[in-house]
């Protein structure tokens, strides 16, 4: 009888290792475009994991931040070489920017053509998507990529939070490889008690202190934290200029509204204020330039995040490092209660009047009376922004999503990757000027019938632009006219049900259908807006 031969387990794969690891830390769900370098990584897809297509590859990156932001946890993005990392980097600087965990594959050629530069290679594609990833690499050897994959979703998920990016050739998906086991990073952390008693002594003493809330209070999830240390100081609160997200109810009557990104009406906003708590918030955040002092004389500044980058760059001012929670609990357990007099609510706009074709305001007010508290509202509107603060409050952490950096074509493919997260309809606000950069994404939201509905704006032109020509002298602007624009159309030929809407009289009948559609899935309506001559930041 011939001797039993041992089984063996057939030998593990760079394929295999980095699967299984996608499994253990939730992504499953890949967003991509592909191409001929990513193909040994994409053949015999498994049927647990989904595949989400965006027509180019900056949907697929705002697609998958928008992911993350609804389920909390990084998401996977496969992109094609070099020319498709190139057309992913706007929606890479916003990830960067607005803190969102995207953990980014991209194909390379094989390591026999590299010496060659070959087509589709780049030659030092590490050094590509720099410095607006957190972490950047092509692993020397095959074997080393599923570790490498490991250590690019721990830096990801790292306060502060971003994208990350690894460069795989295309031949290191068949390569030998040991499994990589996750492993756990508890990234919360707190400053010295010193820090926070020296904060605490001077917010008990102060007559007027002032909360400034940025995009880290709603990416560190310590809304509740901030509220009550708000109503325990008694002090004004205001959101950061140009935020990606919000922080703080916007009903709650201490709330006093959107500093904007103008130097004078910033410090003008925070005159009188002797202390200002700049919580997870870039302060001087500005889009024009602007003369006189950052703030108004006597007022001293603290500033709380995770980022020793942001604080080693803020001008003014005491910085003290912390993640957010863990800090602002510690902060308020030290206060005592305040005794000093709240400031005034933040007042209230009128009404818009219907007009025909109707008003931005018009359609924002209808929009504030329809939405369902538990929406998350989505906006890229830039002609329309400082209306929508106005007219829709935000009252819930995670309600509300923006661009915090301002590379447009973020706003329609972020919504339909936060509705594929789950949780609910999403509402998106989007001009026209800014759908036409990703209007692809429409085609993903029908394919995938994420529940989103997709507002357009429709002025006619880049106004946004217009207003801040007309800051600097420039009356008329070349490039910024557009019309012809058929969006019900265009959104039809992606399967995606669609109305128009030309008067105030079928606007709130429009919008209650979009909102709660009989099939389910992707509707988009597009408005015709009055044109107006938007102001540039309260001109």
């Amino acid at each position: 009888m011939a001797p039993l031969i041992p089984l063996t387990p057939p030998p593990t794969t760079v394929r295999d290792a980095v699967l299984d690891l996608c499994r253990r830390t939730g992504m499953t769900t890949v967003f991509g475009n592909p191409g001929s370098t990513e193909l040994r990584m994409l053949r015999d897809w498994p049927a647990d994991f989904r595949y989400v297509l965006g027509l180019q590859e900056s949907v697929a990156v705002a697609m998958a931040a928008g992911h993350a932001l609804g389920t909390g946890r990084a998401a996977l993005v496969n992109l094609h070489s070099a020319g498709g990392v190139g057309h992913s980097l706007g929606a890479v600087f916003n990830a960067y920017r607005d803190r969102v965990p995207v953990v980014i594959v991209a194909g390379q050629q094989s390591r026999a053509l590299l010496p060659l530069h070959p087509f589709l290679g780049a030659d030092e594609p590490a050094e590509f998507p720099r410095p607006y990833v957190k972490w950047s690499r092509q692993p020397a050897r095959a074997e080393d990529v599923p570790a490498a994959l490991a250590e690019a979703h721990r830096v990801a998920m790292t306060h502060p939070r971003g994208p990350v990016f690894l460069s795989v050739p295309e031949d290191d998906w068949d390569a030998p490889a040991e499994p990589v086991a996750p492993r756990s990073v508890h990234g919360s952390f707190t400053a010295t008690p010193d820090a926070l008693a020296e904060l605490a002594t001077r917010l008990d003493g102060c007559a007027r202190p002032a909360l400034v809330v940025g995009p880290g209070v709603d990416d560190e999830g310590a809304l509740d934290e901030v509220v009550a240390l708000a109503e325990r100081t008694r002090a004004g609160v205001w959101i950061s200029p140009m935020s990606g997200r919000s922080g703080f109810p916007e009903t709650h009557p201490l709330f006093q509204g959107f500093l904007p990104p103008v130097r004078e009406q910033l410090a003008d906003r925070l005159a009188g204020c002797d202390v200002v708590v700049a919580l997870g918030a870039p302060l001087f955040t500005y889009h024009v330039s602007g003369t006189g002092p950052l703030l108004g004389d006597g007022c001293a500044l603290f500033h709380l995040d995770c980022d020793p980058a942001q604080a080693a760059w803020l001008p003014v001012g005491t910085s003290i490092l912390t993640t957010l929670r863990a800090g602002v609990e510690t902060l308020t357990s030290m206060l005592k209660p305040a005794t000093r007099t709240a400031p005034p609510p933040r007042p209230q706009v009128s009404r818009a009047v219907p007009t025909d074709p109707p008003s931005a305001a018009y359609v924002l007010d209808a929009l504030a009376e329809l939405l369902p508290p538990e929406r998350v509202l989505v906006e890229e509107a830039p002609s329309h922004r400082e209306a929508l603060h106005a007219r829709v409050p935000v009252r819930r952490a995670g309600a509300f999503l923006t661009t915090g950096s301002g590379a447009l074509g973020w706003g329609l493919p972020l919504a339909v990757g936060r509705a594929l997260a789950g949780g609910g309809r999403v509402v998106c606000v989007v001009g026209d000027g800014s759908a036409m950069y990703s209007v692809q994404a429409i085609w993903s939201a029908v394919r995938h019938r994420a529940p989103v509905t997709f507002v357009v704006l429709d002025n006619g032109g880049y106004e946004a632009v217009k207003a801040l020509g007309r800051r600097l002298g420039a009356d008329a602007v070349p490039g910024t006219d557009l019309g012809g624009i058929d969006f019900a159309a265009l959104a039809a030929s992606f399967g995606c049900a669609a109305t128009e809407v030309d008067s105030p009289e079928l606007l709130r009948p429009e919008l209650v259908r979009a909102l709660e559609p009989a099939g389910g899935g992707p509707v988009l309506v597009r408005v015709r807006v009055r044109g107006e001559r938007g102001a540039a930041y309260g001109e």
